[in-house]
């Protein structure tokens, strides 16, 4: 599939199209060193796993399930052609790619920032998009299992996340409430996501700006969310400091790291 599907921002229809638009927005990130190519890595393994269970049945609709997939996975990729537009995507995703161009952000921090943005705002909207009018109850095992490979998957990309920032285990010495660990979790994220969903279902038959309302004021939080997440205060500040001096700096190599590609997709940067 070629790069101007992405740059002209036409919507995926199938999960096949998601995993292709993927890959070839992690090629280009390799070659232009950007670390956008860090969550969209990381996201790629969440895809391709959702389509190996549709594929095994391990859903309870698995149509239902790639509708709600594609529709999650969309809201993504026109974030990232919005904001390499030079528009305005939403506030959340805002501050994630605003911080994926600072060499200070951490690669942990990138991928919390882009996992903030895509469940706590995304993942309801998606949702309730992909319930389409039925009873949002009905999507809330296929809801759930997003969010159980998302947090397995994170957990198996930690091996390569410590390869790449070799000193990232020094988070342990602050595990208070103060740590970027804690203020995020993907299980309060799922459950935070959920009441969104329903709120915003709420809103549908009713006057468009309501609906416009809940998505804009829950946006607004998520960005505070995000950006609190780059702002640590007190003894973490100077250990994600010592951190970062050891962290490897060549973004083409951290992407390598978190994706698994096949070379047709990919042209290797000459700096990696």
């Amino acid at each position: 599939m070629p790069l101007e599907k992405i740059l002209t921002g036409t919507p995926a229809q199938t999960i096949d199209e998601v995993i292709q638009e993927l890959e070839q927005l992690i090629a280009e990130c390799i070659d232009t060193n950007d670390r956008i190519g860090y969550f969209a890595a990381l996201y790629h393994k969440v895809t391709v796993r959702v389509k190996e269970g549709i594929l095994n049945h391990e859903f309870d609709n698995g149509a239902r399930m790639e509708r709600l997939d594609v529709i999650f996975a969309n809201r993504y990729l026109a974030a990232v052609q919005q904001y390499r537009n030079n528009e305005q995507p939403t506030g959340s995703w805002q501050a994630a790619f605003d911080a994926s161009r600072k060499r200070s952000t951490l690669v942990l921090q990138q991928l919390l920032l882009g996992m903030n943005a895509h469940i706590n705002l995304d993942l309801g909207i998606a949702a309730v998009e992909a319930a389409n009018r039925n009873d949002l109850r009905s999507i809330r095992n296929d809801f759930n299992a997003i969010n159980t490979i998302l947090g397995a998957l994170v957990f198996e990309v930690m091996t390569e996340i410590n390869r790449v920032s070799p000193l990232l285990s020094l988070f342990g010495f602050h595990a208070t409430n103060e740590s970027i660990l804690i203020q995020f979790s993907i299980t309060n994220a799922r459950d935070g996501a959920w009441i969104f969903a329903e709120d915003l279902s709420d809103k549908i038959g009713k006057p468009a700006w309501e609906w416009t309302q809940c998505v804009n004021k829950r946006d607004a939080s998520i960005q505070k969310l995000g950006l609190s997440l780059l702002k640590p205060k007190g003894l973490i500040r100077i250990t994600m400091w010592i951190i970062h001096l050891f962290e490897w700096k060549n973004p083409a190599r951290v992407i390598k790291a978190f994706y698994k590609y096949e070379k047709k997709y990919i042209t290797v940067n000459k700096e990696a």
